[in-house]
């Protein structure tokens, strides 16, 4: 479509984009999708997408696939966006409370995006086999998308991930292996592997086109506030492809003129029981640490290292942002909380986000009538084990 290159976000290689690619081949960073944007905003307006069909794949021009046969979906994207009253009215302060619910996508989470883009651009390129470490619900996904697009998958995931995650990828067709230990030593398998196995590597930004499902996240918000932005945005993080994707897509419409340079500060919300990204940046450091002997029942929020982390904290700061932890016990409390005031069954990494805007309130991070997002990143069906 409307792609240029792609460029490494570390040190701005540029790479190719038209062929396979993983990992910057100069420092090993994550690669991104850059466009033709002027090209792009002749056709992508406000007033073509009145007529589009509500889906993700509405964004065309700034997405990667160039030919319509070779998008993979199940009709991804374009999520509710609930304004919570009765939520709202608990906090010490008087906001307009929104959560943006990601568990009415495809295998339900906001996952669903990313592989939609990511195996969309895989069956472009020629690719027959896709292999992933997971620590849940990116794994029901890719397991999906890929049987939809006639690949093979291999997915390793912990051994103690929730059992829907388990049993979801291997009745879609996936080759689930278990593993002893964390999603990172999952992913050093599918590194040491996948060339012998003629796998291509789709893990978390280990590929450039995850993030731009993801981003589609960004767009849809400003769609549904009427172009305009909300004043923060509570993002639960595990390994932030989400975050950097809504990033990225504010700058792509300012550049379009969708949008004006106004900015969402981005709340990083993580179990205190892994959170290394919220450790970085209350320590004002560039990279966050592995952390050590990490563990939550919010699966998704279980990620010791992030390859994104960079580009995670940096949004952050620009934005004016924070990252905040709370306890496992506090999340799991939240998610019966939202669920009794207002009929959504919240995954725990995203019922995290209410005992963190508390925190931020009684910090005084949140203003009186500030419009404030949560993210819902999956359904809390899948979690049965944490009730």
């Amino acid at each position: 479509m409307n792609v240029t290159h792609l460029e490494c976000a570390n040190c701005h290689l540029r790479h190719e984009a038209n062929t396979l690619q993983n990992l910057c081949v100069e420092c090993g960073k994550p690669l991104l999708v850059r466009y033709n944007l002027k090209k792009a905003a002749e056709t992508l307006t406000k007033e073509s997408l009145k007529s589009r069909a509500e889906n993700l794949w509405r964004y065309a021009e700034v997405l990667p696939v160039e030919h319509a046969k070779n998008i993979v979906s199940f009709g991804e994207g374009f999520t509710p966006l609930f304004k919570t009253e009765r939520l709202a009215a608990t906090l010490s302060v008087k906001l307009n409370l929104f959560i943006k619910d990601e568990s009415v996508n495809p295998t339900q989470s906001f996952k669903a995006r990313g592989m939609s883009a990511a195996v969309s651009m895989a069956k472009e390129l020629g690719v027959k086999k896709v292999a992933a470490p997971s620590a849940g619900n990116a794994g029901g996904a890719l397991a999906a998308y890929a049987s939809r697009a006639g690949m093979e998958s291999f997915i390793f995931m912990p051994r103690d991930t929730p059992p829907a995650n388990i049993v979801e990828c291997e009745q879609v067709g996936a080759n689930v292996t278990l593993v002893d230990g964390l999603i990172t030593d999952c992913g050093k398998i599918v590194a040491e592997r996948k060339e012998k196995e003629g796998w291509f590597d789709v893990s978390t930004l280990k590929e450039p086109y995850r993030v731009e499902g993801k981003k589609t996240m960004g767009y849809e918000l400003a769609e549904q506030f009427d172009w305009s932005l909300p004043d923060v945005i509570m993002y639960p993080t595990g390994g932030g492809t989400g975050l950097i994707g809504m990033w990225k897509a504010f700058d792509e419409m300012e550049t379009m003129g969708l949008i004006d340079s106004q900015r969402p500060r981005m709340v990083s919300v993580q179990s205190i029981g892994c959170a290394p990204i919220v450790k970085a940046f209350h320590a004002g450091e560039v990279f966050a640490d592995e952390f050590p002997n990490a563990h939550t029942v919010a699966s998704g929020l279980r990620v010791p290292k992030a390859i994104g982390d960079f580009l995670i904290l940096d949004a952050l700061r620009k934005s004016g942002g924070t990252a905040v932890a709370v306890s496992d016990e506090d999340l799991v409390v939240a998610v019966k909380e939202i669920g009794k005031l207002e009929g959504l069954f919240c995954a725990p990494e995203g019922a995290a986000c209410l005992p963190a805007l508390r925190e931020m309130i009684e910090q005084n991070l949140v203003k009186e009538d500030e419009t404030v997002v949560i993210f819902n990143t999956g359904a809390g069906v899948k979690y049965l084990e944490c009730f």
